[in-house]
């Protein structure tokens, strides 16, 4: 077995960033030059060890986010290569739950595209330190300051510049180290496997002399100690340099700027140094929080191997017909063969199987302690966002949060045989990805499959042939729909049946208002002890949510809602908690009618990029579907047109937009708010 590594010495980081930023490119090189791989596989090529999907491989893209892990100067490096698809912005959500550092990787010609900003925000959420790659150097129209700039603006990051690029284009050659005042540059004929330092060039000396200044003056700001130094012009070491820097990005008040090529091997090997040195260990961020889940009473879940096990199931995944869970271990350790505990399902599971991960390869170990991210085999019951522990030290982590489907398409089995596989197929495709929903409709008998985007979709239909051979026949994409009330409405019922030679008696008056957008649903009581017991009132409350999943307009969950219980009468022994909950539901329903029920759909933020020629083309089209648009602003020859639009009048977009513009315009999506038709 593997000598333990010292906590440390762990590093557990994600490389997150827009689509076709060079994620992928970039791990492939980390994990070749520290020796995890034999040979780089290209994206293009379809050989990327990160992307071992068929879909991912066909596709060029990153759809799901794979683990692996690889050694870099006497640290243990976890990395979790994330998509940068929007469709699947959930591995990304889920991902930087775990995590206690990210790589944001920005091209330098696309500098900081829509996306960027999501799963940017999303690691600010989580307060996951993070450090830029400036990726792309060698392509035509590269502009390293200007994505620099672009940091500050649409991020509202503080990034510091600890290196220069060498060049630019065709003609970049290395990138200056700003901390050690180096020039270094990679030698083509080892695939960048080998490099030199030397003294900086004349021509670049002045510009290095100016931003190492601006460097010392950026830190200087946030550590007294270099401040002291700078005061006093006492030579600052390199070494003092480096463990400020580290603080103040940990303490996230600072963002390291590196830069270089990936897919000219250029840049590397200074990142993964900027990995060790800059990003925290498990031991550098706060304890992760949890509760007792009978007490309520919080928890600091320390990362010592000593402490009693807390571990967060944050993915799962089918790997040949298994459930493979992956975890990510903040206290304790885990043991094969031992077991654990589930407080969320209070139940037991047995530990088959740990796994330190490579991708979709696997290698068996015994025991995994604190900061480690493994995969787990014989987790018969427990799901994502679940916690882990000890049936005697038991603690709730924080559930990770999902996101809402927007689209959906109807499916129908195209046999008899795919029938009959189809609902375990779904089963297993929902208990992987938790932003998909599988559903009967019982009206039309169809299965009706809601997802994150068309993209998303037609990428689980693809697996569902390829990897279960389960054919489908595929409606026309439908929108998921909400529902509100446009006034507030008063309802009273009362339900008094005998059941089962029992009378049960239960009386309310439900008034529901009207909230603002995005308020979601709330429930309150104003009623009193004499009107209603107070240990009725959460069956209460379980009736309006559950009348709430249905609205009365068109039968969508309605949003956007506050129910207040006004009313109600009590009979002693005859009132039950059975009438409580389905008096509700009836008063519930008969005010969702008085109220004006209306629809409220999916709008979407729209981005398109597109060359100043097609500009009004491209506006025409959008006015045509109804859009908003909100601003054009030039970036290099592109016009970036912003808009939002109504999902329902998207589909198909893609096609239009390449029509347009030549095949020269792109465009990216994402769920801004639900809005009235």
């Amino acid at each position: 077995m593997k000598k333990k590594q010292r906590i440390e010495h762990i590093r557990n980081i994600g490389i997150i960033a827009h689509i076709d930023a060079g994620k992928t490119t970039v791990t492939e090189r980390v994990l070749y030059y520290t020796g995890r791989s034999y040979k780089m596989g290209e994206v293009h090529d379809g050989e990327a060890v990160m992307d071992w999907m068929p879909d991912e491989q066909e596709r060029g893209i990153t759809i799901t986010s794979a683990v692996t892990t690889c050694q870099w100067k006497g640290s243990e490096i976890q990395i979790i290569d994330t998509p940068g698809h929007v469709d699947f912005t959930i591995e990304v959500e889920r991902s930087l739950r775990v995590l206690d550092g990210a790589i944001g990787v920005f091209c330098a010609v696309g500098g900081v595209e829509p996306q960027s900003e999501t799963v940017w925000r999303q690691a600010d959420k989580y307060g996951v330190p993070k450090i830029a790659f400036i990726n792309k150097l060698d392509r035509i129209g590269a502009d390293f300051f200007g994505t620099v700039n672009m940091m500050k603006k649409r991020l509202k990051a503080n990034p510091l510049i600890l290196q220069l690029p060498v060049g630019s284009e065709d003609h970049f050659t290395g990138v200056i180290d700003l901390l050690d005042m180096k020039q270094m540059e990679w030698d083509d004929n080892t695939l960048g496997a080998t490099f030199s330092e030397h003294e900086i060039n004349g021509e670049y000396l002045q510009t290095a002399q100016a931003y190492r200044e601006k460097l010392v003056e950026a830190v200087a700001e946030i550590d007294d100690t270099i401040m002291e130094a700078y005061l006093s012009e006492t030579p600052i070491s390199t070494e003092d340099l480096i463990q400020a820097v580290r603080s103040a990005t940990v303490g996230m008040k600072l963002v390291p700027v590196l830069c270089g090529s990936a897919l000219k091997n250029k840049g590397i090997q200074p990142l993964l140094d900027a990995i060790v040195r800059f990003l925290p260990s498990p031991m550098d961020i706060p304890p992760m929080k949890g509760i007792h889940p009978d007490t309520g009473e919080p928890l600091d879940c320390l990362p010592k191997d000593s402490e009693p096990l807390a571990a967060l199931i944050f993915k799962v995944s089918m790997m040949e017909g298994r459930k493979l869970s992956y975890v990510r271990i903040y206290s304790g350790t885990m043991d094969v063969g031992k077991t654990v505990y589930n407080p969320f399902r209070k139940s037991k599971e047995k530990l088959s199987r740990i796994l330190r991960m490579h991708a979709n390869k696997r290698e068996r170990i015994d025991r995994a302690g604190s900061g480690s991210i493994v995969g787990v085999v014989g987790l018969k019951d427990s799901s994502t966002g679940e916690t882990l522990c000890q049936a005697d030290h038991p603690v709730l982590l924080e559930k990770i949060e999902f996101y809402e489907p927007v689209i959906s398409v109807a499916i129908e089995p195209k046999t008899h045989a795919d029938q009959e596989k189809l609902d375990e197929v779904l089963d297993k495709f929902t208990a992987e990805d938790p932003t998909l929903t599988a559903q009967k409709d019982e009206d039309t008998g169809q299965t009706i499959l809601s997802g994150m985007g068309e993209l998303h979709l037609e990428v689980i239909i693809s697996r569902m042939s390829r990897e279960f051979n389960t054919r489908v026949n595929v409606g026309k994409p439908q929108v998921v729909y909400r529902e509100t009330v446009s006034k507030e409405a008063t309802a009273t019922a009362v339900f008094d049946k005998e059941v089962a030679g029992q009378r049960h008696y239960g009386e309310v008056t439900i008034r529901l208002k009207p909230l603002s957008r995005g308020s979601g649903r709330m429930f309150r009581s104003e009623v009193t002890e004499e009107q209603i017991p107070d240990h009725y009132i959460p069956f209460v409350e379980k009736g309006v949510m559950e009348s709430l999943e249905s609205g009365s307009f068109m039968g969508y969950p309605v949003v956007d809602v506050e129910a207040v219980l006004v009313g109600g009468v009590f009979k002693e022994s005859v009132g039950t908690e059975l009438a409580y909950t389905v008096s509700t539901s009836m008063a519930c329903q008969n005010a969702l009618q008085k109220g004006r029920s209306f629809l409220l759909e999916p709008i979407m933020d729209v981005e398109v990029f597109v060359p100043e020629p097609f500009m009004g083309d491209v506006i025409g089209d959008l006015n045509s579907r109804g859009g908003k648009i909100e601003s054009i602003n030039s970036k290099m020859e592109t016009q970036v047109i912003k808009a939002s639009v109504a999902l329902s009048r998207m589909f198909g977009y893609s096609t239009d937009l390449r029509s347009a513009t030549q095949g020269r315009g792109t465009f990216s999506m994402q769920f801004s708010h639900f809005d009235r038709r």
